[in-house]
């Protein structure tokens, strides 16, 4: 079995053919083979993404409870037939209150697998050509959809029932490529009839084995070609019904659909029960046999496409074994686009190859100008600008954005990472996407907004790079509810990733729409205060009342990475609001277990005098039912790491870390075992003349971690700060927002 990051193993399977009882599966056989195909990913290496549409929900990956309940929709009126064309129409009416069911065909789901980031889907047979079909124009979507959507399709062949060298020529208009598993078999191949591995025409291709297939997959998406592929899978042997015999039971069914007046969607259905009935239930025992062999293809493809992948991803060229150095030089202006003989892409847009992102970052995107004041030589020159006057700076302008500095980190790291924000449609917006898209990412998860301003930052520097002043234009971001609801949400649900990172240049009923939507997501979340002002919308007042945050264990916000000030403000905000007072916050607050005398000594040999007396400490920890992990950034005074331990955590027992544990909580407390306190120094003390810029140190720091925890065996927190203290440092000395350099840390993660 295949052992690689399961974000990397989706297959994608529908239930069209299960919820349509007269093609041989009435509930409750249909729950039953669903769960079987799903069951048959797994023991193959793979992870299922069954998809289909409930109560109105376009679903990537359902539940047992969700599955039970689509399959038991079966033959009734409210479940539809679903391609390409019905989405907006299904969900659009689930928006209204209309809350249909139905089963995607292979057009439907390959669209919503695409979204997902899937790039292997097994199926039972393809759609095609009609017989006629020059004449009736009956051609299903299938055959459009896989000309326009990059994901490779597994299935038997086409229905026997269709025009196979019509249904092949109109796939090569398309651009499609097709091939056949050889199965073991020399020699020529033909291209297989669904319940018939043979139909007497040659494939265009043949494939040996499941590394081909990986393979070409792979190639398919460094040459950037949007069309998908379709590679058939031929009935398993022993349940292949003879060419001869299905030809006569076609001709029949084909004619009682004729006579019936069976056309456009209902023709296949009909066709098929008839085929049914004609075959006495041996079509049926074929069907099922060729979409178990089908789903288990597909599972062991996708464990050699994740293998593929990390070769590449680790420069694995070396291994003759390994299929990524099979693929030849090709270069398209180096400058832009480049696919070396390991395979991999430059600038090849993270996650746009397929997998689900391990991180979801939902923030800012701006144009950032940066002015650096020049000062005069000489003994009694200025560090600071003039006010009220001009300056003679050093300009330059980079992307930026909390956010997408975040998501930049993420990248260099190799995480999978989906980054979402709002540009205006301004000549700023046109500039930021050109830039983003430069840099390598997708703009799938980039709306734009009519009439809006493109967020602007614009920082003054001291000749030391000090910040001096900053004005950021981020109004965009602060009116979004409508493009969360209806594009960015529907990307979290389908991405399930680990962590949600969310900055706080969202307005307050933003910001809250995406802790809220996290937390229902289940994934962990990660806050990025930003600035002083905008710390404090997290815990805002609004006309319609507080915003309040749930505490342990019910969080939203298991992270937060403020700097002093913004600590400051969060602390201060929330007191006034009364989030101090409430019962829920006293409940945790006594878990906790705090000293009820002696704690100013026991917080100045944990941090310092300086912090206490500032009360840095104080307000970290009152802050932790709200946030459990709080890492405060002190500059070149470090990091302040406070933390509430769960239970059974080593640290607890470890002599190594008791010096650092400020209380224990009751042995017998469920959620609640302590509280860390940890003042971590600078990794190293960046001499002024090096530092080029402070822009940026901070999201540095959030990414670096949020590359670590998002593993899949992530090392300690502790041992993540410590990583991601040296490259913020690489920050310090570089031009961009995020350091290229810290690639290099990629190994300590």
């Amino acid at each position: 079995m295949c052992r690689m990051r399961s974000e990397k193993l989706s297959v994608a399977i529908n239930q069209l053919l299960l919820l349509d009882a007269r093609l041989g599966f009435p509930y409750p056989q249909n729950t039953a083979l669903a769960s079987r195909l799903e069951s048959l990913i797994r023991l193959n290496g793979g992870i299922p993404a069954t998809i289909g549409v409930l109560n109105g929900v376009a679903r990537v990956g359902l539940s047992a409870e969700e599955l039970i309940e689509l399959t038991a929709s079966a033959g009734k009126h409210d479940t539809k037939k679903l391609s390409r064309r019905d989405l907006g129409y299904i969900c659009g009416l689930g928006m209204t209150g209309r809350k249909l069911n139905g089963g995607t065909t292979i057009a439907g789901t390959m669209v919503l697998a695409h979204l997902a980031g899937i790039r292997i889907f097994a199926t039972g047979g393809l759609g095609g050509v009609h017989r006629d079909g020059e004449n009736s124009m009956d051609i299903s979507a299938d055959l459009t959809d896989l000309g326009r959507t990059p994901v490779a399709v597994i299935s038997s062949g086409c229905k026997s029932f269709l025009d196979i060298p019509r249904t092949l020529e109109y796939l090569e208009t398309q651009g499609v490529g097709v091939g056949t598993f050889a199965d073991g078999r020399p020699g020529k191949i033909e291209f297989p009839a669904f319940w018939t591995r043979d139909s007497g025409i040659p494939s265009p291709t043949v494939i040996r084995d499941e590394q081909e297939a990986a393979a070409i997959i792979h190639a398919q998406s460094m040459l950037g070609l949007s069309s998908g592929l379709f590679f058939a899978n031929p009935v398993p042997a022993q349940h292949s019904i003879s060419n001869d015999k299905m030809n006569s039971v076609i001709a029949q069914a084909v004619l009682d659909a004729k006579d019936s007046g069976s056309t456009g969607s209902e023709n296949t259905p009909f066709i098929l029960a008839r085929i049914r009935e004609l075959t006495g239930g041996q079509s049926v025992e074929a069907n099922r046999s060729l979409v178990e062999s089908n789903v288990i293809r597909g599972a062991k493809v996708a464990c050699e496409l994740a293998k593929l992948q990390a070769n590449v991803m680790e420069g694995s060229h070396g291994n003759p074994s390994s299929t990524s150095g099979a693929m030849p030089l090709v270069t398209r202006n180096p400058s832009k686009v480049s696919i070396s003989n390991n395979g991999q892409r430059k600038f090849n847009a993270p996650g746009s190859t397929g997998p689900r992102a391990d991180v979801f970052v939902a923030g800012s995107l701006a144009i950032d100008l940066s002015c650096d004041f020049i000062s005069k030589p000489g003994p009694s020159s200025q560090k600071s600008p003039r006010l009220q006057t001009s300056n003679p700076a050093a300009i330059s302008q980079t992307l930026g954005g909390v956010g997408h500095n975040v998501a930049t980190a993420l990248h260099y790291l190799g995480t999978e990472v989906q980054f979402c924000s709002v540009v205006g449609d301004d000549q700023a917006g046109a500039t930021a996407t050109k830039m983003l898209e430069e840099k390598g990412f997708s703009l799938s998860g980039i709306m734009q907004k009519a009439s809006a301003r493109t967020a602007q930052y614009v920082a003054v520097n001291d000749s030391e790079k000090n910040l001096i002043l900053a004005m950021a234009d981020m109004a965009i971001l602060e009116s979004c509810q409508t493009e969360i609801d209806h594009t960015l949400k529907p990307q979290l649900d389908m991405q399930k990733p680990k962590w949600l990172v969310v900055d706080a240049n969202w307005g307050p009923h933003a910001l809250h729409r995406w802790l809220r939507y996290g937390k229902n997501a289940s994934a962990k979340i990660a806050f990025e205060p930003v600035s002083v002002a905008k710390a404090q919308l997290i815990f805002a007042s609004s006309p319609n009342g507080n915003i309040e945050l749930d505490v342990l264990p019910d969080h939203a916000v298991s992270l937060a990475t403020p700097n002093a000030m913004e600590l400051a403000s969060m602390h201060a905000t929330a007191r006034e609001a009364g989030q101090f007072e409430r019962d829920d916050w006293w409940q945790v607050i006594d878990a906790m277990m705090l000293p009820s005398s002696g704690s100013r000594d026991k917080l100045l040999s944990m941090t310092s005098a300086a912090l206490v007396d500032n009360g840095i400490p104080q307000q970290s920890i009152q802050l932790l039912p709200f946030i459990p992990t709080i890492l405060t950034k002190l500059g070149n005074k470090g990091v302040l790491m406070a933390q509430i331990l769960k239970p059974g955590d080593n640290r607890l027992t470890s002599t190594a870390h008791s010096k650092y544990i400020l209380s224990r909580a009751a042995v017998d407390h469920q959620t609640i075992g302590g509280v860390y306190m940890r003042l971590f120094p600078p990794a190293e003390n960046v001499p002024v003349k090096e530092i080029v810029s402070v822009n940026g140190v901070g999201d540095t720091f959030l990414g670096i971690l949020m590359a670590g925890l998002a593993k899949e065996n992530p090392k300690s927190l502790i041992d993540l700060i410590l990583v991601a203290q040296q490259g913020s440092a690489m920050t310090l000395r570089s031009q961009e927002a995020v350091s290229p350099e810290i690639k290099k840390l990629r190994a300590h993660l």
